[in-house]
């Protein structure tokens, strides 16, 4: 979808947004109310109190925060922490901390949507039994066998694409959110006093004065757990399309929850919400449908549920690929499935996703424990969402004032769901922390090592070895190692070169070549520029060719450079024929040889345990990665690797002495 498209409002883009966007947010009605008052006596207080604090969370932390204000911080149309942290980088060093906490905290996130969204979905088949289906005695092995089917056929899906499907998710959801719509308009004229709801006098008694109120907060925010996505997918529809969806969108979830309410103080007011049958009995989404609709909208919810899965699974694919770009994540396969844009697939991360949602639903087995592990790592990425924002606002030269203001409402409001989401910690939120954990650990080791190795990184001038390269081009008492040379350097500088590069050239073996060529690669904050520039050092001898790439643009070196060879060679730039007289006579192009400088951490180091522990962990997930020839999309018949010792931290002391022969005795 060109970037033209996402300009304006269309309804396509709406569609598409509905489709997209919303699949978390909008599926939060089949839990959030069951979520609220299991364990609870079912009463006016309660119910009235705990839809207010729903109603002013979908409207300070989903509508205030992120659709007016985070949305207008775009990376050229794109949005995400890893965008977000892309525009403000530069301020400080260390807002790389917050961008990879949110963006782990949002890939564990990622790992549960699937298996609480289906499984609640599924385990309203308990409310059908009529004379002709009775499947109120389902039990609880056959619901999650049914879940793990459904999600296992999702992940086999996502290596064809969702091109396709994709174009059947907006009319799908636009029906889901008008179902939500009209069966909770059906049903607020059972209890009129719930439209109190919308007067926040009532969350602020609820969770003051209410017993244990406050805790409440943990249930409540799953109503919003969606807000991320809003931001994080605004590249596939624009924010314009999420400004118009979301004013439909939040006016059905609104509607939905104050009819899930008033038919819970109609029909089970006093009851305690304890036991299994009783939470059942006490499912207000699907109780509120009339008997004739429980089985279509039982068939409705799974297939919300599933584009709610989705939605999170693409968004993971997109957050993977950007902190590939950004360097902060190891080198794995991206596919691209279709000529779409947007349309990303790693294969790795799909099948890590599938396992890791395949073991959520077989630990938890039942929603209402799912529930238990949901929420307290996404409160961790709105924080850091807030933090990176405020600094944007700072980039932008906001008043320091309103600036404060913002981090004061949305830092109070998100640490008062994290304090509250606590408690979920010993019930099952220990499982997403753990796995926000470790991801948060693998981008940080390798940010880390990278920093580390760099220092030590020598980069010399290229103008002292010019000379001696171009001499050793010409001597033929050195057999040709090829006609064309290429060499991946890191220097920033064009005036600059690995010393490691020297060395293999010049050094290890002579490799005496027709034109060596220097290629860097420039990964840009914003997305998807595509772009190069060639500095002839010494015309047909020695060209450097930096490709400005955006962070989410494939890096597929070998064929880039094939284009910007035909492009000089078009223009007369360079001979790029084979300097062998037998095929210079015939005009056959030379050949292409690629070096790759792979590394390998020497025992001739003296670190830090702590360094000692990163650059470990760095090389390990080396060997388990995408190779360095893989990861910049070479082509592997023309690569040779060549190993070389890592030494970030020489040995200074050897205890060695020499003896002479007479000491020996």
């Amino acid at each position: 979808m060109g970037k033209k498209h996402l300009q304006g409002v269309s309804a396509a883009g709406l569609i598409v947004a509905l489709g997209i966007i919303y699949g978390d947010i909008g599926t939060s009605p089949l839990y959030v109310l069951n979520a609220i008052v299991r364990g609870r006596i079912i009463n006016e207080r309660l119910i009235i109190g705990a839809i207010s604090c729903i109603i002013w969370t979908l409207t300070l932390q989903t509508t205030v925060k992120y659709v007016i204000l985070t949305l207008q911080a775009d990376n050229n149309g794109e949005g995400g922490i890893f965008s977000l942290y892309a525009l403000v980088r530069r301020q400080k060093k260390w807002l790389v901390i917050p961008a990879m906490i949110g963006g782990a905290a949002l890939l564990a996130d990622g790992v549960i949507t699937p298996p609480v969204t289906v499984t609640s979905a599924i385990e309203g088949l308990r409310l059908i039994h009529n004379k002709y289906i009775d499947l109120s005695g389902i039990t609880t092995g056959e619901i999650v066998g049914i879940v793990i089917l459904i999600i296992g056929f999702l992940f086999f899906l996502q290596q064809f694409g969702t091109a396709s499907i994709g174009k059947f998710f907006g009319p799908i959801m636009f029906f889901w959110f008008a179902m939500l719509a009209v069966f909770g308009a059906m049903n607020i004229p059972q209890y009129w006093a719930i439209l109190k709801s919308l007067n926040p006098y009532y969350a602020f008694e609820l969770l003051y004065n209410y017993p244990h109120g406050f805790w409440l907060l943990g249930a409540i925010f799953l109503c919003t757990t969606g807000a991320e996505a809003l931001y994080s997918d605004m590249g596939h529809c624009g924010k314009e399309n999420i400004h118009y969806t979301w004013i439909f969108v939040k006016t059905c979830l609104i509607l939905n929850y104050l009819g899930q309410g008033a038919w819970l103080l109609a029909q089970k007011s006093g009851v305690y919400v304890d036991a299994p049958e009783v939470q059942v009995a006490t499912n207000a989404f699907f109780g509120m449908m009339p008997t004739w609709f429980k089985l279509p909208g039982i068939i409705i919810a799974t297939f919300a549920a599933i584009i709610a899965s989705q939605a999170l699974i693409s968004g993971a694919f997109t957050l993977i690929a950007e902190a590939l770009r950004l360097n902060l994540w190891p080198k794995v396969k991206v596919n691209y499935p279709t000529e779409e844009k947007g349309q990303v697939y790693i294969p790795g991360i799909n099948w890590l996703l599938c396992f890791g949602c395949i073991f959520i639903v077989l630990f938890f087995e039942e929603s209402s424990k799912m529930e238990g592990a949901y929420g307290l790592a996404i409160t961790l990425c709105m924080i850091s969402t807030s933090i990176l924002f405020a600094n944007y606002l700072l980039g932008k030269r906001v008043n320091k004032l309103w600036i404060l203001l913002y981090l004061v409402v949305f830092l109070v409001i998100e640490f008062s769901f994290l304090f509250a989401n606590l408690d979920k910690f010993p019930h099952g939120g220990y499982v997403t922390v753990l796995l926000a954990g470790i991801l948060f650990y693998i981008m940080y080791t390798w940010f880390r090592a990278r920093k580390i190795k760099n220092r030590y990184v020598e980069f010399v001038k290229l103008e002292h070895y010019i000379p001696m390269i171009q001499e050793l081009s010409n001597d033929k008492t050195v057999a040709k190692y090829a006609t064309h040379l290429v060499y991946m350097t890191s220097a920033d500088n064009p005036k600059e070169i690995e010393h490691k590069i020297v060395y293999s050239v010049l050094n290890r073996k002579p490799k005496r070549a027709d034109i060596y060529w220097f290629v860097h690669v420039d990964v840009l904050d914003d997305p998807y520029t595509c772009e190069f520039m060639v500095e002839h050092i010494i015309p047909n001898d020695i060209i450097r060719v930096e490709f400005r790439l955006g962070f989410r643009v494939e890096q597929r070196i070998s064929l880039m450079l094939r284009k910007v060879v035909e492009d000089l060679a078009r223009n007369r730039e360079v001979n790029i024929t084979s300097r062998y007289e037998s095929l210079e006579r015939n005009n056959v192009a030379g050949d292409f040889q690629f070096i790759v400088m792979e590394k390998y951490l020497s025992s001739d180091n003296e670190l830090s345990i702590w360094d000692k522990i990163i650059m470990k962990s760095y090389f390990w997930l080396k060997q388990v990665s995408l190779s360095e020839e893989r990861g910049f999309g070479l082509d592997p018949s023309y690569v040779q690797v060549e190993k070389f010792p890592l030494i970030v931290s020489p040995s200074s002391d050897v205890p060695l002495r020499r003896i002479f022969p007479k000491e020996k005795y």
